[in-house]
């Protein structure tokens, strides 16, 4: 038996694209859970999860927007299309196009994953969004995907007034600058299954404080806790906003 997938219409809609192949887009909403859910009610009759479709999405995703910053930002070095195209493709970037498409409603997971917060994590709304534009892709070409792209991403790309960096890096610089010594990372916490390991860090600068992140891996959770000490630092009218 198939699954149910609701409103598959209504975010045809949404995504200002009509499918030509529907099991494509079912495809790209289906989650990994799904697929071994034991209610044969739920069944995904066969269907494939997302994974093959995020990966080719990843890639189409990072050349519309390496293309769309080559053009928009002809005089810039490479590094810092690099930098601007990190943040572009970033999880969080994709998760926050998930969430104003509101894409949670229409994704295909296991009860079991509903109950435990999957509709709302940044990975899994990320993965989506790469797996739905891997389907477009497929379905209708570069052109159509294209167009897609530009529309949720151009806007974000011109608000980038200059080449951003992550907030480690931001972080170091700062550090330095003021304190003459780098930050220092403690891993105070890892949990989770070796599938979904969450690891906690915490962060110090002597005599700023300190902040904790949570990541899925140790370098996410240590941009977390530097992100969390800027913003405190910024609070706290210590960092000017516009210098960091």
């Amino acid at each position: 038996m198939q699954a149910k997938f609701p409103n598959i219409e209504n975010l045809q809609t949404v995504l200002g694209y009509q499918f030509a192949n529907l099991e494509l887009l079912k495809e790209a909403l289906t989650h990994s859970s799904a697929r071994h859910q034991r209610d044969p009610k739920e069944a995904h009759g066969g269907r494939k999860s997302y994974e093959r479709l995020e990966f080719l999405g990843d890639r189409v995703l990072g050349l519309c927007v390496a293309h769309m910053l080559f053009t928009a930002f002809p005089n810039e070095p490479e590094g810092h299309l690099a930098k601007r195209h990190a943040l572009l493709v970033s999880k969080p970037t994709l998760a926050q196009i998930a969430r104003e498409l509101n894409l949670n409603r229409f994704i295909l997971v296991s009860p079991t994953e509903k109950e435990h917060g999957g509709l709302t994590k940044d990975g899994l709304l990320s993965d989506v969004v790469e797996s739905i534009i891997a389907a477009m892709y497929l379905d209708g070409g570069i052109a159509d995907v294209s167009q897609f792209i530009k529309k949720h991403w151009q806007e974000r790309l011109s608000k980038i007034k200059r080449p951003p960096q992550d907030p480690k890096t931001s972080l170091q610089e700062w550090s330095q600058g003021v304190k003459k010594t780098l930050p220092r990372y403690d891993l105070i916490d890892h949990s989770g299954p070796s599938h979904q390991p969450v690891f906690q860090v915490r962060v110090y600068v002597d005599g700023y404080g300190s902040a904790d992140g949570q990541g899925s891996s140790k370098r996410e959770a240590e941009q977390a806790a530097a992100e969390g000490l800027i913003r405190s630092l910024r609070a706290a009218g210590i960092i000017r906003a516009d210098k960091l």
